[in-house]
């Protein structure tokens, strides 16, 4: 694969004029994100099939809503006559991989070029091939792009290879259009490694610190307040982490966090193989350790006075969050208040005012499926859609219910219907609230970043629910039989430990 890296990028060449093959009348262009889906999910353009006669994929209200498979993907790869909507290629990139791999996929998509070729007529071939060339790489290009982890196989780099000699062979615009595609699919997967090489880095300071706090606690116990004591410039650091987090994850890893698993394979997914990256993963356990944070730094003081300031700190902290856009910190934050070892300070929680959390609790209120969230949210997409600076464009949804919502999607309809065909509809609204959050994973935050705060919110120990729990009782007692059994129960655990 490297040697196919250094042939691609390693030659330079030269600029000889504009290929109308290239140019932007000729070809589809790439909107952003958030022009791709229309009110009904399928943005029509001028690249509409021309199939709809033949009976193997199956239109309602000119929206494609079923097909066999390999109708699908013969409508996914372009011809001189047609390249498909962008939309459809999202959509089907998506949503094709819980049927075969993405490399079998690959594969398949050369086969029909090849096939496309061959009439029998060299002079003919080659006409052909110059026409249908440079549609070929745009949608490589829009796979690349959209679906860069998906090229952390081997499998697809080696197709990737054999699809684009052939491409380029005798043709040096095609060739450098390929060059470039290549340059972008590279800083993406390096960036991929890089981030992957720094969370390692991360977690391995973070135990440290965790091992030193147990043996030397008075060494490195510091409090949020000591290291940040304005509730805006904390919201904002939360902000560049979720943001940053956000920012690594692929759109198909929620496709891939949802495939049933077979229980005749010992429990492990039938495709299991497929998964490239593990940052939806990641992301999920950053607002489980923000969680535990707040309840740390919560119970952490020995004193009720400090701990209610502390409570008091994290409810401004929330809710400068909730004015940002950033609803998944602030969900966390509030999970974090509501852990039991904190809620049960009673005594702490009399000297706290809480109008202020009580009005975020209720914005964040689980009844009614979220409905009060939701709304915000919507507020909030709004204000990112008709936005005049970067921070209005900020929108980090509640993710584990972005996640649920998406879940609720898959288990709801089936992937195929009763005739064999896929259930493309269902995919047309999977892809659109991906796409929703294609849009929001884009924007790149515009507060200027404070490297000790954030290496604080990184790497500062937390407390594991028991640690939690004992800490609570050391700060208010236990009120009752059972309290005092876990107390006791604690202490010759964990402090026995130390």
């Amino acid at each position: 694969m490297a040697k196919f890296l250094v042939e691609l990028l390693g030659c330079a060449l030269p600029d000889k004029g504009r290929d109308s093959r290239f140019e932007q009348g000729s070809m589809p262009q790439t909107p952003p994100f958030g022009s791709m889906f229309g009110p009904t999910g399928y943005n029509n353009n001028v690249y509409q099939s021309k199939e709809e006669g033949c009976g193997v994929l199956r239109y309602h209200d000119n929206n494609l809503v079923s097909g066999s498979l390999e109708a699908l993907i013969q409508h996914l790869v372009p011809n001189v006559d047609h390249y498909p909507d962008r939309t459809y290629i999202f959509t089907f990139l998506l949503s094709s991989r819980l049927f075969l791999h993405p490399y079998e996929l690959m594969s398949k998509v050369y086969q029909m070029f090849v096939e496309h070729q061959r009439l029998g007529d060299p002079h003919a071939d080659k006409i052909r091939v110059r026409k249908i060339a440079p549609k070929i790489v745009q949608l490589l290009t829009e796979w690349t792009e959209t679906f860069p982890y998906d090229f952390r196989d081997d499998r697809m780099m080696r197709g990737l290879k054999e699809l684009t000699h052939r491409l380029t062979f005798g043709d040096e615009v095609c060739r450098k259009a390929v060059q470039q595609m290549m340059q972008g699919l590279i800083r993406k997967l390096a960036a991929l490694s890089q981030y992957e090489e720094l969370l390692v880095k991360i977690n391995a300071t973070v135990a440290e610190r965790l091992t030193v706090l147990k043996t030397k606690p008075q060494s490195i116990q510091r409090d949020v307040l000591t290291v940040c004591n304005d509730a805006f410039s904390l919201a904002q650091q939360l902000t560049h982490i979720e943001l940053e987090r956000l920012s690594y994850i692929g759109p198909e890893e929620f496709v891939q966090a949802f495939v049933q698993k077979d229980p005749l394979v010992n429990n492990k997914s039938r495709f299991s193989d497929r998964k490239k990256a593990n940052n939806l993963e990641v992301y999920v356990e950053w607002f489980n350790r923000l969680s535990y944070l707040v309840a740390t730094e919560i119970c952490l003081p020995v004193k009720k006075k400090q701990r209610a300031r502390v409570i008091e700190f994290f409810i401004d902290v929330a809710r400068e969050c909730f004015n940002i856009g950033n609803f998944n910190s602030l969900m966390a934050i509030i999970s974090g208040m509501n852990m039991s070892p904190v809620s049960r300070l009673k005594k702490t929680w009399a000297k706290v005012k809480t109008a202020k959390f009580d009005i975020l609790e209720h914005q964040m209120d689980p009844t009614s499926n979220f409905y009060n969230y939701r709304t915000a949210l919507r507020g909030a997409m709004q204000r990112s859609i008709t936005a005049h600076t970067s921070r209005e464009k900020i929108v980090i949804p509640f993710f584990s219910l972005l996640i649920k919502d998406i879940y609720f999607l898959n288990e709801g309809c089936s992937n195929l219907l009763p005739n064999g065909h896929v259930n493309f509809e269902k995919f047309w609204e999977l892809a659109k609230q991906v796409n929703e959050f294609m849009t929001w994973k884009q924007v790149e935050c515009p507060f200027e970043r404070d490297r000790k705060i954030l290496q604080y919110l990184l790497t500062a120990p937390v407390f594991s629910e028991d640690a939690l729990f004992l800490a609570s009782y050391e700060s208010e007692g236990p009120e009752n039989n059972m309290e005092k059994d876990s107390w006791k129960s604690l202490r010759s655990a964990l402090l026995g430990r130390v």
